[in-house]
């Protein structure tokens, strides 16, 4: 098997993976325009290139760069940084991270460049197909076939620049006339590339089929909601409305299923996956490789259980805490979910007796969050402290949304770490909370509670909680029809339009974070509504605050800990990118403000 060089400025990259399912098999080519070009300009050719493009997705296959750097579901850059959780497993056991967490990251830290490398190979993988299909005068490959594909690479191009884009903002936009050979690769980023991601993802709407063959694939609706999207990012949310509406209405899977709000937990059960809620996720399997499982959440286990490795990615106080709810209303505790934590064993043996938190939840919680007490899935009772790998640095709670069932562990997980589950990169409630946003913002408040509501019922349906084991010695024997915990869900009346635009922009924006809880949208989301108002500072520093003060948890590396306003919002551009852009003794690539 010949490895290639990674070219770390991307647009240089001339690297095609095979068909070959393995990620670790790649064909590495000469310069575009060669023979090894005319040799994939046919249909087998450019379908293998397509599959290339799809398969960086999940981030990982590129050498050099670390998996749980540069996996698709941004556990690190989404989650870690926000205040959905903490790093895990103990003090300097995966640096740099404690200093990505506590925000003293610089432009020389691995973590961000990896993701560079990965997305901007992405890019490049994309633009090749474009490329080479331009070129393939193949009579086999059909009109359509060709329509498709260019659709498909076209999305994928967007996708990746969509992703690099929500990390730096500032970035240089890459098509398929840049290339190493072309000698135009040193692309500025100081021109918004967001006018060109949406010219993408409209073409992919307007061009790609409604269903696929394969589930896996973009079809129009998928676009359509990554066009939505990246209107969000922007505030475009008069664009943002009426796409939104069409989706809602009329959006069907790749497989041509209505889209509809499932079983919440069936989102994160990997014999369920692709469902009716599944706008576009990326494909995980251990059926061929290990390699093509969940591998960029590897770590993202508890010390006990499924995998027994690696305690990272471990829920916070204040996540969990926001899933209180009113003992009446059973609405959430927007404005003081964090004056008292939820009952916790800190520092407590799992040998001695504890009773969980009896006050009314959000049903969602324990879908999202292993703690002490509670079922976890099928694998029993959390046990607590026996199952944090180090409880004093990571605190008492434990990831679940990455978790396979030990039922099904032999068809859904290989090696214990890697497993089937697909990362879901938008989901139909995902829709729904981005209209519900537009609506407040430019539509209607009524109309932003409906959809707000749509969610919250799902919640509310007791035949979606946690239930309680028949046997807590045996789980594998299955549930009673009892809730595992207090659960209390109740919908919005008329305080949601009687307390006017404020109340329902930030009722919506709560309602993200306990439905998309652990899913790495958290921080990317702070990012959007902040517009310089300081509205991410505020948030992100009042949760370490909290954090940092309760009492018998010694987060040591966050004391002190600050998030700056007009800086750590965007991560900053790798200097290792920088310096090979320099021409002529100048960068071409401008660094993001105060780095």
């Amino acid at each position: 098997m010949k490895r290639f060089k990674t070219l770390l400025y991307a647009a240089g990259l001339g690297l095609i993976l095979t068909t070959n399912s393995c990620k670790d098999d790649y064909l590495e080519i000469g310069a575009l325009g060669s023979t090894s070009e005319a040799t994939l300009a046919n249909k087998a050719g450019v379908n293998g290139l397509l599959v290339g493009a799809y398969s960086l997705l999940d981030g990982w296959g590129v050498p050099g760069t670390t998996y749980y750097f540069v996996g698709v579901s941004n556990w690190i850059f989404g989650g870690v940084t926000s205040d959905d959780a903490h790093t895990g497993t103990q003090a300097s056991a995966l640096p740099p991270m404690e200093a990505v967490e506590s925000y003293n990251y610089d432009a020389t830290m691995a973590p961000f460049n990896n993701k560079w490398i990965v997305l901007y190979a992405g890019i490049q993988r994309a633009n090749d197909v474009l490329r080479v299909l331009a070129k393939t005068t193949d009579p086999s490959l059909s009109a359509e076939e060709a329509k498709q594909i260019k659709a498909e690479a076209t999305f994928l191009r967007a996708l990746y620049h969509l992703e690099a884009a929500k990390m730096w903002e500032n970035i240089p936009y890459l098509d398929e006339n840049v290339s190493y050979s072309n000698g135009n690769f040193n692309v500025s980023n100081t021109t918004s590339a967001w006018p060109k991601i949406e010219a993408d993802f409209k073409f992919a709407a307007d061009n790609l089929s409604a269903t696929k063959t394969d589930v896996g694939r973009a079809n129009s609706w998928a676009a359509k909601s990554f066009l939505a999207k990246t209107y969000m990012f922007q505030d475009k949310y008069t664009d943002a409305k009426p796409v939104l509406e069409d989706i809602i209405a009329n959006g069907v899977t790749a497989s041509g299923a209505k889209y509809a709000l499932v079983n919440y937990a069936d989102n994160f059960n990997p014999s369920k996956k692709n469902g009716p809620e599944s706008v576009f996720a990326v494909q995980m399997s251990v059926a061929e490789s290990f390699q093509n499982g969940n591998y960029g959440d590897a770590l993202n286990f508890p010390m006990g259980g499924p995998a027994t490795c690696c305690g990272a990615y471990q829920p916070s106080f204040s996540l969990v805490n926001s899933y209180k709810t009113d003992a009446t209303t059973g609405l959430p505790l927007i404005d003081t979910f964090n004056n008292s934590d939820v009952k916790n064993d800190q520092g407590i043996e799992s040998s001695t007796p504890f009773t969980p938190y009896e006050g009314t939840l959000d049903s969602r919680l324990d879908w999202t969050v292993g703690r002490r007490g509670i079922p976890y899935l099928d694998w029993g009772l959390h046990p607590g402290k026996a199952w944090i790998r180090v409880q004093d640095v990571a605190g008492p709670y434990s990831p679940i949304k990455t978790i396979y069932y030990q039922a099904a562990a032999a068809t859904t997980s290989s090696s214990s770490r890697w497993t089937s589950n697909n990362y879901t990169m938008i989901r139909f409630a995902d829709v729904l909370l981005w209209a519900a946003e537009v609506e407040v913002e430019v539509g209607s408040l009524a109309k932003a509670q409906e959809y707000v509501n749509r969610v919250r019922a799902r919640a509310a349906n007791p035949a979606g909680w946690v239930k309680k084991y028949v046997d807590n010695s045996a789980p594998l024997k299955g549930f009673t029809s009892e809730p595992a915990a207090n659960y209390k869900v109740g919908l919005y009346t008329t305080e949601f339009t009687a307390k006017g635009k404020d109340f329902a922009r930030e009722a919506v924006r709560f309602e993200r974070k306990i439905e998309l809880g652990m899913e790495g949208h958290r921080f990317f989301d702070l990012r959007r509504w902040d517009n310089g108002t300081g509205y991410m500072a505020n948030t992100l520093n009042a949760y370490v605050a909290h954090e940092t003060s309760i009492p018998g948890y010694n987060f040591t590396y966050m004391k002190g800990a600050t998030f700056k306003k007009g800086k750590s919002e965007l991560y900053p551009i790798p200097q290792a990118q920088i310096d090979l852009s320099v021409v002529n003794g100048n960068s071409v690539l401008k660094q993001n403000p105060n780095y």
